[in-house]
This record gives C-alpha cells, structure tokens and sequence, in this order.
C-alpha cells in the first residue's frame, strides 16, 4: 500500500481528478549476478517467488473484474510487474492492448505480454529488441519539459538557485531515487581530489545520508549533500558540467535532452543486466563514458581521473554530448498517445 500511495500522490501532482485504483501483483526475482543453481538454492528467494505467483493470479482475477466493470477501448502498460495481470486480462477480454519498453533490454512482462499487443513502443532504437517489427515503433521516454539544453542564462540561474559557484565546474553524482552504497562510498573516499576539480554535489538517497554526512564537509562551499531532490532535478542536473549516475532509462534520455557530458555507472546485478545494455546503447555511439561499479568500490580514484579526462577536453565532452543529444525524443509523449490512440479499434 505504501507504493499505491506515492503513486497515487505522483499521479494527484499532475492532475488531482485522475481516479487511480489499485490491484497485487508479485514479481518473479531474478539476478543477473548468481547463476540459475544459486538462486534454487536461495531458500528465501524461492519461497518469495512462489508467493508472488500467487499474487499475480490474484491480481489477474482484480483486474478482470475491474476491466468488465469499465470496459476500457483499449489498455496501456509500461512493462513492471504489475502490469502482467492487467494485461493477461485485457487479452482475455479481446481488449487492444499497447506497451512501452523504456529498457533497451525487454524485461519478462513485456515479453509475455508482447505475444498479444495491439502495438508496442520502444525506448532505444528497435535494433535492441527482438518484437516484431511491424507492430513496434521507436519513441523514446517521455520526459519533463524541463529536461532540455540549457542557455548559459538558464545555467546561471540554476545555478544561483541552488547555491553554487558559478566560476567552478559543477559535479553532479546520483545514483537514484533510493541511491547508491557503492558509488556514495566511491565519492566518499574520492571526494578530496573531486573537489579540486569542482563543485560536488551528491544525491546520496536517505538510507545512507546521516553516515555520509558524518564522513563528508557541512562547510564547504565545494560540496553539497543531499538525501533526495524532490523538485529542481531537472535545474541541477541542467546546471552541471558532468553528471554521474546508474543507467536507468529514464534518467538516460533526460540527460540526453540536456545534452549532458555524462558517466553512466550501472548496476550489473539488476535483472537480465538490463541497466549494462542501458549502457551500451549509448556507449556504442560513444555519446557516454562507462565506469564498472566493481573497479570503482576497488578503486575510487577512478571517478577522479574519468571527470579530469572530461574537463581535460572540452571539445571531446561537446562533441559527445551532442551524439547524446542525438538519442533525445522531444516528441515522445505525443507519439505514444497517438499509438494508444491508434489501437482503439
């Protein structure tokens, strides 16, 4: 219920008449980092598994009952767990149904449910997926407007507006909304050196904030900390002259649209590696820089040296940025309403 919550509360921000209604699910857990063997013998794991199956039916049963009621023209899922059982039952009511992958890698609900899509939506160019073509179009992620190239005006006043230097560089580090033990730590130990480049500023996520602020300066206009950044992402991030972060897809494609210089250190053990083949869409363009979590916890100094390269050539970090851009769908959000529009028979 905590998750219907905040969803409920995302959702009120942008229109408080939306009505939201809520079902269980449960979600098959998987890592890319253990073998099939070492996750039979996770005891616990396979105990959560086969609740969650559990979960699922009863949530298919929900959302049939709530698809009967209102008899939609036609339903759209996003890919999460979640959505499997509403899907199953809009296919067994004949419903169209339309989905969007944000990942470059399709995750298993997409995949189960792709088999009876009406349309499907891709986050990445269509060359990293395996739906059929002629069902499937390239959209990108919609994103905040706010997510676009800043002027140096724009800059500038973000910059104010949080309280930086405006004759330093700025370092952004974030590793989400929950954050990120290895690079906060990575940061910690770093942090010195980093601040001879620039300004610093961490959004660490609550969990290890209190710990972090223990280890890092509360007087240094060179560094800034924070739990977690509930508006103004959009204004710091646009600020920065380098970004770090996980590879999420959300999150790559507004640092896209920002044509930002950015460092993408994904998590290797999320299921199927979705955030490594994140990753590597764009680092195939070399429109981003990769950094191994793994080399980084080994050596934090790394972090150092990729943000001097960067700063060390300005052009290079210009030129890249642009192929960023490159990636950037402005138009994403219209283009996926009029494919939802589209199925409605």
């Amino acid at each position: 219920m905590k998750f219907a919550g905040q969803a409920k509360s995302l959702l009120a921000s942008f229109d408080p008449n939306l009505a939201v209604s809520t079902i269980v699910s449960g979600k098959f857990r998987r890592y890319h980092h253990l073998t099939v063997m070492q996750q039979l013998l996770w005891t616990r794991l396979v105990l959560l598994n086969l609740r969650d199956s559990f979960l699922v039916l009863v949530g298919f049963f929900q959302s049939l009952i709530m698809l009967m009621i209102w008899r939609p023209d036609v339903v759209f899922t996003k890919g999460g767990y979640v959505c499997l059982p509403v899907g199953l039952a809009a296919r067994l009511l004949r419903i169209p149904l339309v989905i969007h992958d944000s990942d470059a890698h399709p995750g298993l609900t997409n995949r189960i449910l792709a088999k009876w899509a009406t349309a499907i939506a891709t986050g990445a160019p269509l060359a990293y997926y395996s739906y059929p073509k002629s069902i499937s179009r390239y959209v990108g992620i919609p994103i905040a407007d706010g997510f676009h190239k800043f002027t140096a005006q724009e800059r500038a006043l973000a910059r104010q507006q949080w309280g930086i230097n405006r004759d330093r560089k700025l370092i952004v580090i974030t590793g989400g909304g929950l954050g990120a033990k290895l690079i906060n730590d990575a940061v910690a130990e770093a942090l010195t050196d980093l601040m001879k480049l620039g300004t610093v500023v961490l959004v660490a996520g609550a969990a290890q904030y209190d710990e972090l602020r223990a280890l890092t300066p509360s007087d240094d206009e060179r560094f800034q900390l924070h739990a977690f950044v509930s508006s103004g992402m959009a204004e710091l991030l646009g600020a920065a002259d380098v970004v770090l972060t996980r590879a999420g897809a959300t999150t790559i494609l507004e640092l896209a649209a920002l044509e930002m210089p950015t460092i993408l250190i994904p998590n290797g053990k999320l299921t199927g590696g979705h955030q490594l083949k994140n990753a590597a869409v764009y680092a195939e363009a070399d429109a981003v820089k990769i950094l191994n979590e793994q080399a980084i916890a080994d050596d934090p100094h790394l972090l150092v040296e990729t943000v001097a390269d960067i700063f060390d050539s300005p052009e290079q970090a210009v030129e890249m940025a642009k192929r960023f851009r490159k990636f950037s769908r402005p138009h994403a959000a219209q283009d996926m309403a009029d494919i939802i529009l589209g199925a409605i028979k």
